[in-house]
């Protein structure tokens, strides 16, 4: 059996924030049977830890980096699997991740992505239907525009932006209450739209750090389901901070075996 939570990263409350589910695993199972249950799953990122091991599965693909889901992560160990120490060290993909426990809140320590100016793909001002005021891009692209409500009312075709070259989109505007906000899109990863994207914010803190003249910022994806974070540009590396709540845990009881995995 396979311990199993599911955690709402980045959550003001139960049911906002990006929820992850986290798989604690005595040993690595075949990279088939991780895609399998974080299919299963369902959600935009399942999390398998060994150890102090992290990877991260979408329902389609293995991805470098996921902000909310190694929030969540370590708000199981903290929480649920009596780790005793303020900060926790994962392996990763993308290097040494830290997340440190302070008060209410869990502060990531991740690359930096800073966005560097790109041509307009005439393709992504389709998808998006709106003019932007600017196109930048790193792993993503990131699309500037005027406004929180132009941000609030995009309404993208998914399957153009399937198309693009990019692991996927970063909206972004001024905010109204918060510093910036932002919504992001990864069809290609099977992600229609994220809830709350902390690697987004790799990317979205440098360039709105650079933008406003300072290091610490506010922010707010405006999915359907919301999500609040604090952000500081230290450097090479972004500071991001947000709570966490468990919404269930309980156990997988049988894993699939050869004969029911998905064909690849």
């Amino acid at each position: 059996m396979i311990p199993l939570y599911q955690v709402d990263a980045f959550a003001d409350r139960l049911f906002t924030g990006n929820p992850a589910a986290v798989c604690i695993l005595e040993e690595w199972l075949p990279d088939r049977v991780l895609q399998a249950i974080a299919q299963e799953n369902n959600l935009s990122e399942t999390a398998f830890v060994v150890g102090r091991e992290l990877r991260w599965f979408t329902p389609t693909t293995e991805v470098d980096l996921c902000g909310h889901a190694t929030l969540a992560a370590a708000h199981v160990l903290f929480h649920h699997r009596q780790y005793g120490g303020e900060a926790i060290t994962f392996d990763t993909r993308s290097g040494a991740l830290t997340v440190r426990k302070e008060g209410d809140f869990l502060t990531l320590d991740l690359p930096a992505l800073p966005p560097r100016p790109c041509p307009y793909p005439p393709l992504l001002v389709k998808a998006l239907g709106e003019m932007p005021l600017e196109v930048l891009c790193s792993n993503d692209y990131l699309v500037v525009y005027g406004s929180e409500e132009t941000i609030v009312n995009l309404q993208p075709n998914l399957a153009l932006l399937q198309q693009l070259d990019l692991r996927g989109v970063i909206v972004t505007a001024r905010g109204e209450g918060v510093d910036f906000v932002s919504r992001f899109f990864a069809p290609k990863l099977g992600i229609a739209e994220d809830p709350v994207t902390g690697s987004a914010h790799c990317t979205l803190l440098p360039y709105w750090c650079e933008k406003l003249g300072r290091q610490k910022l506010t922010a707010r994806q405006l999915s359907y389901r919301g999500g609040y974070l604090e952000g500081e540009l230290r450097g090479e590396r972004v500071l991001l901070a947000g709570r966490a709540i468990t919404y269930l845990q309980g156990t997988i009881d049988c894993l699939p075996t050869a004969d029911l995995l998905p064909t690849p």
